[in-house]
């Protein structure tokens, strides 16, 4: 029995977006798609399939293809810790409420 994938709708949509605007920029570039597939190392089909945004290309893939057009950076900085908002907002609610010095046995 094959198990089906069910991708949430924001998964989706975000995917849908990258993918547009992976194929802006590669335009915007004067990439061809041949060029592109070329440097990244694959094929025509799967270069579509991230510029359609589609869940099943693996994340590897995008980031070949970032990479041949200079956006890696983006990537690299997308969870960093400095960034994270809420991570911040956990760690505060958790600081303890006072400080005590333990005491020195001599």
């Amino acid at each position: 029995m094959k198990k089906t994938k069910i991708i949430p709708i924001p998964v989706n949509k975000t995917l849908k977006k990258l993918g547009s605007d992976l194929r802006q920029a590669r335009i915007k570039r004067n990439l061809t798609m041949a060029l592109v597939e070329e440097r990244a190392g694959i094929t025509h089909i799967t270069l579509t399939n991230v510029e359609k945004g589609k869940s099943s290309v693996s994340i590897g893939i995008y980031a070949k293809v970032m990479f041949v057009m200079g956006l890696i950076d983006n990537l690299y900085n997308l969870v960093d810790a400095d960034n994270d908002t809420v991570g911040k907002i956990y760690t505060d609610e958790n600081l303890p409420k006072r400080v005590r010095y333990k005491k020195i046995k001599e």
